[in-house]
């Protein structure tokens, strides 16, 4: 360090070189950075971008945090249903097309009538995206949705209509299935039990089924009960699930008391049109061959479909009670 302090002492001449030498070092330093950070940004061009959807309050998690993450819009949205003859020809609310599913909104209830949308073998074939538990107003709804609050303390979960599992093929979809519109009140016992059943008895009929079509939604008795919040508790639910698959086509529906169940699924099994009568929905009226889609709504036989008994004894050994 002491010879150095002289030589820079000594003259100008070797005061100059040490001079010029730094700075070629300075400007070779930042080139090879500048090289290895376009090198790094080429390498990650292609990665996957999350998508977050906007709504005008923001998303909600499960523990009541806020996302606060902008919008991004995917390039081609991939909406694979135009035509939908697969959605009830009756209404009462507001019908609000998302990509992957439609619902009919009723503001009065402030939730869905009914959430439609048709599943396949090939979607759940696909690797699952990972469950959001964010929960989105619902920017569509233009009576506005509920909200992730109008839950907090009301002594029932946010039960989806259209489960987050049917729709975990794709970002969109699982985002999507957060939506305050896709929400009903349920007892725990009945979103963690039963509900819960069925919606997993439903994706191991699609998949041995090859494609179905799903109707999901409330039911109210002739007195409504409320939350402080306005929302409506129903009585009972109902899903319906009509295979279209040729040549063994068939339907079947259950209608399902909202409380802790002990009894097995096959005990509400229903015909479509015994939940048609019950709600004055005609849940597939624009499908082709109308003779034979009424022929299959009038019959519940619950020997064209497999159960599992091992997912009922796990419902009510353990299920109910979480």
């Amino acid at each position: 360090m002491a010879k150095l302090r002289r030589n820079y002492e000594s003259g100008s001449g070797e005061v100059k070189g040490m001079v010029r030498i730094s700075i070629f070092a300075i400007i070779l330093l930042g080139l090879l950075y500048f090289g290895y950070d376009r090198l790094l940004s080429g390498n990650n061009k292609n990665s996957a971008t999350p998508i977050v959807l906007k709504t005008a309050e923001g998303a909600v998690s499960g523990d009541g945090k806020r996302s606060t993450d902008e919008a991004q819009e995917p390039e081609n949205d991939p909406n694979i249903y135009q035509e939908k003859p697969w959605l009830p020809n009756t209404r009462n609310g507001e019908i609000v097309d998302h990509t992957y599913y439609t619902l009919s909104y009723v503001e009065a209830y402030e939730q869905a009538e009914w959430v439609s949308y048709p599943l396949t073998q090939e979607l759940l074939r696909k690797p699952n995206i990972s469950r959001t538990d964010y929960f989105f107003d619902d920017p569509k709804v233009s009576t506005q949705s509920a909200t992730y609050y109008d839950y907090k303390g009301s002594g029932y979960t946010k039960g989806h209509l259209a489960p987050a599992a049917d729709m975990a093929f794709d970002t969109l979809a699982m985002r999507e299935s957060f939506y305050m519109s896709n929400m009903s009140p349920q007892l725990r016992a009945f979103n963690n039990g039963i509900w819960r059943e069925l919606e997993e008895q439903t994706r191991d009929w699609t998949y041995h089924n090859k494609s179905v079509y799903i109707v999901s939604g409330p039911v109210f008795g002739t007195t409504i009960r409320k939350t402080k919040k306005g929302i409506a508790i129903p009585d009972y639910f109902f899903k319906i699930i009509l295979d279209v698959t040729e040549p063994d086509r068939k339907g079947i529906a259950f209608l399902i008391p909202h409380r802790l169940c002990e009894e097995r699924l096959q005990d509400f099994a229903v015909s479509i049109d015994a939940v048609e009568s019950i709600t004055g929905i005609d849940f597939f009226g624009h499908l082709p061959g109308q003779a034979a889609v009424d022929l299959i709504e009038s019959n519940a036989d619950v020997n064209k479909w497999k159960f599992s008994e091992d997912r009922y004894k796990l419902r009510v050994s353990r299920w109910n009670r979480e």
